[in-house]
Parts: C-alpha cells; sequence; structure tokens
C-alpha cells in the first residue's frame, strides 16, 4: 500500500514524522536524552562486560564493574577541572588588576575613535546593568532548574546503563520482532555496524580529549602562559561539538588569556597554538584514530548540531553527530529510505545528474 503511493505523499508523511518526532523529543527530552546518552555508553562499555563474563565474573557484577570504571574516569576528569578552576580563583585579585587595565584601555580607545566619554560610557553601563539584573530573577531560576535537571541527567544516567546492559538481549529480541526473519542479517549487520561506529566515535573522542590537553596545555606552559591546563581542558571538551565548539574555545581560551595578561602577544600565542592542535587534530590524528566508519557532510552536521542544541540544550548538541551517524546506516540499508542516507552523506556525486 506504501509503494503505491505517490512519491508526495511519502514525502509529505516523512516530514510529518519528523515533525512529531521533533515535538516529542522537545517535550520529553529530560527522559530521551538520559536514555539517549545511556545507550552509547553501553556500547562502549559492552567489550569490558565481556570481558569480566569471560573470567567468569557473575552478570550483575560483570556489567556493574565498567559503569564504576566509568565513573572514577569521570570523578578524574572532574577533579581535575576543579583544581584549575580553583587556582584560577586563588588569582582572582591579579585578575581584577588586570580586566581593569584592560577596560581602561579599551574606554580611552572609544573615546577617541567614537568620540563616547568615559563618564558617557559609564552611564551606559549604568543603564545596561540596570536591565541586566531586572532580569536576573528568570535567569537565576532558569540556572537552577537546569541545575537541577543536571543532577537529574547525573543520577539517571548509570541506573539506564546498568538496566540497558543487563536486558540488552531482551531488547534486540523486540528490534528483530519488527522484521520478518529473511531480513534478519540486514537488520544484525547494521546493529553490529552501528556498535563498531558508536565505539570508534566515543572512544575516540576520550583519546582526543586526552591528546588535545597534552598537546595544548603544554605548548601553552612552554610559553608561559597563565592557566594554560585550564585552557587546554576547556577547548579539548568544547571541541567535542563539532564546529561550534571550537569557535567558542578559542573566544574563551583569549579572554582567560586576556584576564591574566597585560601582553597581547600571549593572546596571539595562544590562538597560534589552538591553530596549530586543530591542525593536527582535524588533518592527522583524529582521521587515524576513528577512521571513515560513517562520514556526514558539514552542512548537515552543522544543522544537526543546532538543532540538538535548540531541542535538548547541550547533551543535544553532543549527541547530534552519533544519532546522524545511526540514521545514516539505517537510511542507507533500508529500500524506501535511501534517498535521506545520500542526503546526510559526503560523498559528492562526479557530475550533474541532470543534463541541462
Amino acid at each position: 500500500m506504501v509503494k503505491e503511493m505517490p512519491a508526495t505523499v511519502k514525502r509529505s508523511i516523512e516530514l510529518i514524522g519528523l515533525f512529531v518526532l521533533g515535538t516529542i523529543i522537545v517535550a520529553g527530552n529530560t527522559v530521551i536524552m538520559p536514555l539517549l546518552m545511556a545507550f552509547f555508553f553501553s556500547l562502549v562499555l559492552l567489550p569490558v562486560f565481556r570481558f569480566f563474563r569471560k573470567l567468569k565474573v557473575p552478570e550483575a557484577i560483570a556489567v556493574f564493574l565498567p559503569i564504576l570504571l566509568l565513573a572514577i574516569i569521570l570523578a578524574l576528569i572532574i577533579w581535575l577541572f576543579s583544581s584549575q578552576i580553583g587556582a584560577l580563583l586563588d588569582d582572582f585579585p591579579q585578575i581584577q588588576r588586570t580586566v581593569a587595565k584592560h577596560l581602561d584601555n579599551l574606554s580611552i580607545w572609544i573615546s577617541k575613535s567614537f568620540g563616547y566619554s568615559p563618564a558617557e560610557q559609564v552611564k551606559f553601563i549604568n543603564v545596561q546593568s540596570k536591565k541586566l539584573f531586572s532580569s536576573l530573577g528568570g535567569v537565576l531560576s532558569g540556572a537552577a532548574g537546569s541545575l537541577s535537571g543536571v543532577a537529574i541527567f547525573i543520577g539517571l544516567l548509570p541506573i539506564y546503563i546498568y538496566l540497558i546492559m543487563l536486558y540488552r538481549n531482551l531488547f534486540l529480541k523486540f528490534l528483530l520482532m519488527w522484521f520478518k526473519k529473511e531480513d534478519y542479517q540486514n537488520v544484525e549487520q547494521a546493529v553490529r555496524q552501528t556498535e563498531k561506529m558508536i565505539k570508534s566515535y566515543l572512544l575516540g573522542l576520550l583519546i582526543q580529549i586526552t591528546y588535545i590537553i597534552i598537546l595544548l596545555g603544554g605548548a601553552l606552559w612552554l610559553f608561559g602562559i597563565q592557566n594554560a591546563l585550564l585552557i587546554g581542558i576547556i577547548f579539548a571538551f568544547l571541541n567535542l561539538i563539532p564546529y561550534l565548539g571550537a569557535l567558542i574555545g578559542n573566544i574563551l581560551g583569549v579572554l582567560l588569556t586576556l584576564a591574566s595578561s597585560d601582553s597581547m602577544a600571549d593572546v596571539l600565542i595562544v590562538l597560534g597554538a589552538i591553530t596549530a592542535v586543530q591542525f593536527l587534530d582535524n588533518n592527522i590524528l583524529m582521521p587515524r584514530i576513528v577512521g571513515s566508519q560513517v562520514k556526514i557532510n558539514p552542512l548537515v552536521s552543522i544543522v544537526g548540531i543546532i538543532i540538538g542544541g535548540v531541542m535538548a540544550g547541550l547533551s543535544g548538541m553532543f549527541l547530534a553527530m552519533p544519532v546522524l551517524s545511526i540514521l545514516k546506516i539505517v537510511f542507507d540499508r533500508s529500500e524506501n529510505y535511501k534517498q535521506w542516507g545520500v542526503l546526510l552523506g559526503d560523498e559528492r556525486p562526479v557530475k550533474n545528474e541532470m543534463q541541462v
């Protein structure tokens, strides 16, 4: 019946389905995002689980041990980041003086370039400050809601990972029941390719974080840049968000440098080091680590990341790429949706298909 429908009707149904799916994700992102994140982490932890099972460890304990290992790694990362933030706060008086000096220089430049006196600038800042403080209550309540959401997210994540790994065979059986037996082999190949891709992607990101912190933090430390390790940590984690994260990381790196240094040469050193590390990461290191499992074109990647951020915040931006990769695997193996797989892919036709 579906095959007999006109192409325009099929495409309309698909677009309506995408809209309904997006609405469901926006409405239920507090439930869906932890489940999705737990699913991806479960795939990464499966080899560790299988290792413990080979050692004849009971299944429940073999599921718990990889989660404990993941919690220890995350705790070490949080400790490292918090220690760098503590070191930054210890230098707060010096930062205040440096920022005040930069603001004075900026005020003089504005006065000379645009004719606004320091008194007019102060008046403008006071007016904007009042507007800011008038909306501060809403911002703080939103922040409190976000913090509570993060707490719920972190609390549910290990529980979801444990249950997904424990009932993995049940979920696989549920998936297979949607298909005919002659399609089982195709479904199995898609599942195995998805598992391989997710493990490669997430483990690659972990390795990427490590070497970016070492390379960028070490390079800045050799040049005597203050807060070198903190800049490396911030950039490494923001770089997990393709395209947009690197831009934000550059901006924050410059701001941290300006807050602790009077010299513009230090800013140029930070930008140069970030550029060099990015070049190594994008062209040499990351392609060799992750490989070319599934390629998504840059336009779809950027739009997908923005949509993920609008729909589900930071977790949506982080999960956008693996979700798009899974969708491409599914579309490429489906006769009815292969055109969507082509749209997501990075393979450009050699010539124009339309002979005009």
